[in-house]
């Protein structure tokens, strides 16, 4: 499942190239979304034993088993060169159960935080980018190589979202995919259309016929928001007040 607000993703354009040019091909930041972006940046995670008794009181053992391997890959990988964060991150991250929003939360469209996704061991496209993103700027991977990056997965015929990475700003991204086990290049997936990309600094819509469209406010991606919001409460999992 994916958010449909913008226009363009509503629209579902054919893509003019491949992803090879998507750092070229998104309009100006929407400054408007910028403070609630930069929220997110400041959120980091704390997977200490209190968290993991109140996962395993909360949603059992599998659940807190998932969590602490979660916290072990972050322990193992913090030395790693960034490839090799990329494609640990990637293949846990993708070992989890697909499963629909409707079907694992009874919503239409649903982000999950990092530590919802463990605690259910499965999610979609969305749950599965958002936990790649945020665990490896954990792992000090900076977050302006990353963008959340929506997609039409082409063979499908239906939006998607990706994790893409670049090297430079002006290199060719690589792709964490959880359609795809393998990293790849953008340029080896002519099978996505890209439609709009975000990280922690801003939002960008594709180019149409070299003219950037305008995407609105805040109120544009509001799950997002709402995730943040979660992921700030899952900090305080033992305050009534606080936890999910």
């Amino acid at each position: 499942n994916a958010e449909h607000s913008p226009d363009e993703l509503r629209a579902r354009p054919e893509p003019e190239g491949d992803l090879r040019t998507i750092g070229q091909r998104w309009a100006r930041p929407l400054w408007g979304l910028l403070p609630l972006l930069l929220a997110g940046a400041s959120l980091g995670f704390n997977i200490d034993e209190a968290l993991l008794t109140w996962v395993h009181k909360r949603h059992g053992e599998p659940s807190r088993q998932r969590v602490q391997h979660w916290r072990e890959l972050m322990a193992t990988s913090q030395t790693l060169a960034e490839p090799q964060k990329l494609e640990a991150v990637n293949s846990f991250f993708n070992r989890l159960t697909f499963t629909p929003d409707p079907q694992l939360w009874k919503q239409e469209d649903y982000w999950a935080t990092p530590l919802e996704t463990l605690a259910v061991g499965a999610g979609d496209c969305e749950d599965f980018a958002l936990a790649k993103y945020f665990t490896l700027t954990a792992l000090g991977v900076d977050e302006s190589r990353l963008r959340l990056t929506y997609v039409k997965a082409l063979k499908l015929n239906q939006p998607h979202m990706v994790l893409t990475y670049y090297p430079t700003p002006d290199a060719v991204p690589l792709v964490l995919d959880n359609l795809e086990p393998l990293i790849k290049p953008a340029t080896e997936r002519d099978d996505l259309a890209p439609v709009y990309s975000f990280n922690g600094t801003g939002l960008w819509l594709a180019r149409q016929r070299g003219q950037g469209k305008p995407a609105g406010d805040s109120e544009r991606l509001p799950l997002w928001r709402e995730m943040l919001q979660r992921m700030r409460r899952e900090t305080h999992p033992n305050d009534p007040e606080q936890s999910p």
